[in-house]
């Protein structure tokens, strides 16, 4: 009976609409190696920082928005101890695999970036922001399959 509740846990978070709160953050203590940089680097997925968001994306301390980016953009805000997140983390990437070249996908540590996390009221996650090139943002919170992201991606970013 006990190894049924991890997989209850998990099969609760898997479910869709399901988001984590904002935790305290909680120190992480693995090193990340140098294969681990190398792969994410190579998967085409970039985590941001207040500075590298300014210019890849818009600077959101600005009164108007313009789009900074060459192509349009999904950013994941997330944290590495949030199960939704986690769940959605490989269909991210194959999003992002899938449409390299025609986007971008970035992602946002809410626990490590929490300035960003702050000016855009971050309070669940994950939360995407969708960034086309000529309109303004929108955002979606909670998990978004497959399915979900190349609506969002044909109908927001690719108009």
């Amino acid at each position: 009976m006990k190894k049924l509740i991890p997989v209850i846990l998990i099969a609760i978070a898997a479910l869709p609409g399901v988001s984590c709160k904002s935790q305290p953050k909680v120190e992480n203590t693995k090193e990340v190696t140098a294969s681990e940089k190398a792969e994410s680097v190579s998967n085409a997925i970039e985590h941001l920082t207040p500075a590298t968001f300014k210019t890849k994306v818009f600077n959101y301390e600005s009164k108007t928005y313009k789009f900074e980016g060459d192509k349009p953009c999904i950013i994941d805000f997330y944290a590495s101890w949030c199960g939704p997140c986690k769940v959605m983390a490989p269909t991210l990437q194959t999003v992002a695999d899938e449409y390299k070249g025609k986007i971008n996908v970035y992602k946002v540590d809410v626990d490590a970036q929490k300035e960003l996390a702050q000016a855009f009221g971050i309070s669940g996650i994950p939360t995407l922001l969708f960034c086309p090139k000529s309109e303004k943002p929108q955002m979606s919170s909670g998990l978004m399959s497959k399915a979900d992201f190349d609506r969002a991606i044909k109908e927001v970013l690719m108009k």
